[in-house]
Parts: C-alpha cells; sequence; structure tokens
C-alpha cells in the first residue's frame, strides 16, 4: 500500500522482502507460518507492506459527490456528471493520453458496461430493479460524451432539464432552488496542482449555467483532518480495485460505514441495497457466480450516480533498453519488472 495507507497493487513475495530489506517499505502483516531463506537471512513472507514514500497513481477513478445535501438529489449529481466535459479535458489537459472510466471494475471481467445482465444478476437484482437504470441493465448505458471543442450545447441542456426539473432556476445569472431562493454552490478540494487544474476546467463549465464552485488547495495534514470527518464537499479519490474485490467494498459502500469516520464511503452511500449485493460477493464460491455478483453490484453502484467518473491511463509507457524484452501481454494491474528478461546473445 501507499505511504497514505492507500491500496495500490499486489506484488510477488520476492519483490516485497526487496522493499522491506531496502528500507523502501515496512512490514505491517506477514504470514506466520512461512518464512524466506538465503545464505545468510530468514524473513517472514510478507502479507501487506506500506511504501514509506506516496506513489502518484497514473490515472484517477471518482470525484465523490453524493454526501452533502446539496447533492441529495440525484438528478443534480446527474447534471453534473453531464456537465463534466472529458472529450475536452483529455484533449487540452492530457494531449489525449487517458480513456473514460465507466466501471467501478474498468478493464476486466468484472465490469458490467457494455454487458446484459445475465441471469444470476438479474436474480440478485430483483428486490432492487427500481433503483437500476434499464440502460445499465441491458449493457447499452454509457456516460455522455461530446465533441471535445468545449461548446457542445447538449450536454447543458440535458444538465439545464435535470436541474429544472429538481426545482432550480436562473436568477441574476445565478441557479437558485425556486422554493428556497438558495444558490446551487459547493466547494471543490483539491489535494495537488493537478487536481486544481482538473477542478478549474470543470468550474468553467459549471458556470455556464450559474452554478457557484469554489476551489480550496489543501496541504496533506488539512485534507487527512477534513476526510477523517467527512468535512468536505467534493474530493477527488481513487478506491484501487482488484480481480477478487471482498470485504473492501464494506468499508467503501456499506450503510454502517457512511457514519464511520475513518472509513473510505467519502460518497455517503446508505443503502441496504449494497450490502445485500456485498454479502452475495462475499458468498460466492464459484468463479461465475462471484463475477456475477459483482457485476449486480457495479450496475448498482453506476445507476445510483454516486461519483463522478473520471478517467484512467489504458497504457503505461516504459522506457527501457533495447537489450531488455518483456512479455507479449502485461498483467491487468500493469508493468512488473521481474516478468522482463535480457535478450539471449545481448
Amino acid at each position: 500500500m501507499n505511504a497514505t495507507f492507500e491500496p495500490l497493487s499486489i506484488v510477488p513475495a520476492r519483490r516485497a522482502v526487496c522493499l522491506v530489506l531496502e528500507d523502501k517499505a515496512d512490514l505491517l502483516e506477514h504470514d506466520a507460518d512461512l518464512e524466506m531463506h538465503s545464505a545468510r537471512l530468514c524473513v517472514p513472507v510478507p502479507l501487506v507492506v506500506r511504501l514509506r514514500y506516496v506513489v502518484k497513481v497514473p490515472y484517477h477513478r471518482r470525484a465523490s459527490l453524493s454526501r452533502r445535501a446539496v447533492f441529495a438529489d440525484q438528478r443534480v449529481r446527474q447534471a453534473l456528471i453531464h456537465l463534466f466535459d472529458f472529450e475536452w479535458i483529455n484533449r487540452n489537459l492530457h494531449h489525449g493520453a487517458y480513456a473514460r472510466t465507466e466501471s467501478f471494475f474498468a478493464r476486466s471481467e468484472l465490469a458490467a458496461v457494455g454487458r446484459p445482465a445475465d441471469a444470476t444478476e438479474r436474480a440478485l437484482l430483483a428486490p432492487h430493479l427500481a433503483k437500476i437504470k434499464q440502460g445499465v441493465l441491458d449493457g447499452s448505458w454509457r456516460l455522455p460524451r461530446t465533441d471535445g471543442s468545449g461548446q457542445s450545447r447538449a450536454p447543458l441542456q440535458e444538465a439545464f432539464r435535470l436541474l429544472r426539473e429538481a426545482g432550480y432556476t436562473q436568477e441574476a445569472g445565478r441557479l437558485v432552488q425556486s422554493r428556497t431562493r438558495e444558490p446551487l454552490a459547493f466547494e471543490m478540494m483539491a489535494a495537488s496542482r493537478a487536481e486544481e487544474r482538473l477542478f478549474q476546467s470543470y468550474m468553467q463549465n459549471l458556470a455556464r449555467l450559474g452554478i457557484a464552485a469554489r476551489l480550496r488547495l489543501t496541504d496533506s495534514a488539512q485534507r487527512w483532518a477534513k476526510l477523517r470527518t467527512f468535512d468536505f464537499d467534493m474530493i477527488q479519490w481513487t478506491w484501487a480495485a482488484s480481480l477478487s474485490p471482498g470485504n473492501e467494498q464494506m468499508n467503501r459502500w456499506s450503510v454502517e460505514s457512511a457514519g464511520t469516520e475513518l472509513s473510505l464511503n467519502f460518497a455517503g452511500v446508505r443503502d441496504p441495497a449494497a450490502n445485500s449485493l456485498i454479502d452475495a460477493i462475499l458468498a460466492a464460491r464459484e468463479r461465475p457466480a462471484f463475477v456475477s455478483a459483482v457485476r449486480a453490484f457495479d450496475r448498482l453502484l453506476i445507476s445510483g450516480d454516486y461519483v463522478l467518473p473520471l478517467y484512467h491511463a489504458p497504457k503505461h509507457w516504459i522506457a527501457h533498453w533495447s537489450r531488455l524484452e518483456g512479455p507479449a501481454r502485461e498483467p491487468l494491474s500493469g508493468f512488473v519488472l521481474d516478468t522482463w528478461w535480457i535478450k539471449p546473445g545481448q
């Protein structure tokens, strides 16, 4: 895991031991029954290690936007998703290097996007069908897209329609709640200059409809103090995923974790359906049943519009000596140095 206690990736035990011996990581948990031996050393096999330095994850998952009262109405959350112009941001800030993240388990067989629900999924979702979007259920759902010009009107029109349904109207250049006259306003909490730049780009589109978004750049101590007690409106966050999601989902999406300080349920999800589907994931004993349970869970989270999906790097760019060679197919977790070799005769 990262120095900030965020999960990063799974590495071979040998790699974990090397990180600990080189004073680059601390051993947090180990296997009491297994050891690794060398001519001079005997060390326990690591289960969890924590880096002593921060690794910046080269992709972004989600921006949480549902805990505060201003985001309580799902139509407001849907409008904010329409107002995020990924195509323009990707072209102008990242030279087109990123791909949109549409699933909580993107780039894996666990992702529900683009796949119709199978019989097992439909059985699991039967008690909660009213909460699942039809497009998400049949596999046709996709995030809104623009032409990347920064001038697309369709997303603005759809966002304005949703906001009017939610009771908002424009008044003197501001978007206000018709009944209370309260403006639609919230604060974005950035932890780095990169996040600040992203939020500023997003704020330009919000301002076109009269949404008053503010930006706060915090240092690490301030950020973690606010995250601990959920004292924020909108943040950028990465929920690391694996091919075997399990108990950690309770800490991210369960009803209980929504009110527990230090949990990762930053979106404030309090839906018993989430608990039910997490239980189904944990109860699965065969891979097909497990995959179906995770996909059903993915459909529930997508349908709730709890977060604003951002983007991820679809590839790793590696500069290396010409005498080095790697496997034709990399693991989903990305580049692993231990799988590379020196070409024969080089």
